[in-house]
């Protein structure tokens, strides 16, 4: 059978989500990938591979027990790359399984081969043996991903110069490292490379990291990486990546060199939309790979719709899921609430960040009273048991309302942390509800409590002083 209700390119989070919503809506459904690819990039080099990798540098490095045990603490004195990598074999080889297993019992066929449209309707898949066969589709998703963006002008080798995905598979924990760009990935590399011991140079042409988030919590991820000897170079641009023998050397346009073993590239995505001949089908990519699409996850072909990192923005692996469920919903005109706009950021570096809602920023230049609540979690029984003393939880407030306008977290458990405040936003649900809300103790959740009473606190004085 090669006619199918839906035809989905990629499995990824949202290619694999829109295929088991249309297919437990009781459509045919097939799914095109490549064999060693299934689960999509964010199972073989994105968000699972490099989330593991920052589980086994936490747990060989003893990093988060030595305020308990002293700065010498280590779990394992030489880290290899082969013990970091055990554990993300371990975990990728699990997960391409259980994705294999959702496929295949909720009926969703799986065509092995890269896949291009010949026209709106029809996708020839091409296996291995280069032999190829035509599908189509009624409806079609693109869910293809991203891979990492390479500058023209740099040289890489897998080994010395790399990129996200490269740095994986790399030989050896370098002594030291220089990371181009201070974005999410950037930041999260740099922090376990340096948490392992590697000397990490930070090279970033803004003025500074991380914008989109919260000031004091982003202070606070300086001041920690700078702890663990991260140098950072603000409002500099690479003029240069030059390989010797004996490593690399980095040359900046203000003319400073930096020496190190290897360098990572952060700069970007790039959408993989460059062998799908989407001319064919009418449709057109951005210089950056990406698909336009509009709410409903429609392309300008509205029977064919994309998902996921394809799409852009926020280009992350929970709500590439929503949009693969609702676009197949869609598609099989069956109806679906729009994807709330209250969604959370999770940023997985040591310590990790999370937030919802809106910043101390945004709220000031829109020009919207707020007030603050904090806790930190030294003040917490559980900080002080689990060796957290440098972790924190702001609350900001509405004092007309009283409802929560933005919550953001610092620390241990963090982008577990703050589904609470999710919850509670998302029910319109107020700092008073937080006050009167028993929580299990000693847990880092008891933090909210803490972070309301803070804020509650403050916003009795400011009334008494009105009165």
């Amino acid at each position: 059978m090669t006619d199918f209700d839906m035809l989905v390119i990629g499995s990824g989070p949202g290619g694999q989500k829109a295929a088991i919503a249309a297919a437990k809506l009781g459509r045919r459904v097939a799914v095109v990938d490549r064999p060693d690819m299934v689960g999509g990039v964010s199972l073989h080099t994105g968000t699972v591979p490099s989330k593991t990798l920052r589980e086994a540098v936490l747990y060989l490095t003893g990093l988060t027990q030595r305020d308990l045990y002293g700065q010498s603490y280590r779990l394992k004195e030489e880290i290899t790359v082969a013990d970091l990598t055990a554990r993300t074999r371990h975990v990728v080889g699990r997960e391409v399984d259980v994705v294999r297993n959702q496929l295949s019992r909720n009926r969703v066929a799986l065509f092995s081969g890269t896949g291009r449209f010949t026209d709106d309707h029809t996708v020839a898949v091409t296996d291995a043996s280069g032999r190829e066969q035509l599908l189509t589709g009624r409806h079609i998703v693109i869910a293809t991903g991203t891979r990492p963006a390479r500058p023209a002008s740099v040289e890489f080798d897998e080994r010395t110069v790399m990129d996200s995905d490269s740095v994986l598979s790399m030989e050896r924990v370098p002594r030291s490292m220089v990371i181009v760009g201070a974005g999410v990935i950037g930041i999260e590399y740099a922090s376990m490379f340096a948490a392992l011991g590697s000397k990490v140079t930070v090279v970033e042409q803004r003025d500074g990291m991380l914008d989109f988030c919260d000031v004091e919590i982003v202070e606070a991820l300086r001041y920690r990486l700078r702890d663990l000897a991260v140098t950072f170079r603000f409002g500099e641009t690479v003029a240069a990546v030059e390989r010797h023998e004996r490593g690399t050397l980095t040359v900046l346009e203000s003319g400073k060199k930096i020496p190190a073993d290897a360098v990572m590239y952060s700069a970007g995505r790039q959408g993989v939309t460059e062998g799908l001949d989407l001319a064919r089908a009418g449709l057109t990519a951005d210089r950056r790979g990406r698909i336009a699409v509009d709410e409903h996850y429609r392309t300008a072909v509205p029977h064919i719709y994309a998902v996921g990192d394809v799409v852009g923005f926020p280009a992350l692996a929970a709500t590439s899921m929503e949009q693969g469920r609702s676009a197949a919903y869609h598609a099989c005109e069956e109806p679906v609430n729009p994807i709330h706009d209250l969604q959370p950021i999770g940023i997985y570096s040591i310590p990790e960040i999370s937030f919802i809602g809106r910043t101390e920023d945004q709220l000031t230049d829109a020009k919207v009273p707020f007030e603050v609540g904090v806790s930190r979690y030294r003040e917490l029984a559980r900080g002080q048991i689990v060796g957290d003393g440098h972790g924190m939880l702001k609350l900001l407030v509405s004092p007309h309302d009283r409802r929560l306008l933005g919550v953001h977290c610092f620390g241990t458990g963090a982008t577990e942390l703050i589904h609470i405040g999710q919850a509670v936003m998302g029910c319109g649900g107020t700092v008073d509800y937080l006050v009167d809300a028993v929580f299990n103790y000693p847990t880092f959740a008891e933090s909210y409590k803490v972070a309301a009473l803070d804020a509650t606190n403050r916003m009795r004085e400011v009334d008494h002083l009105g009165d």
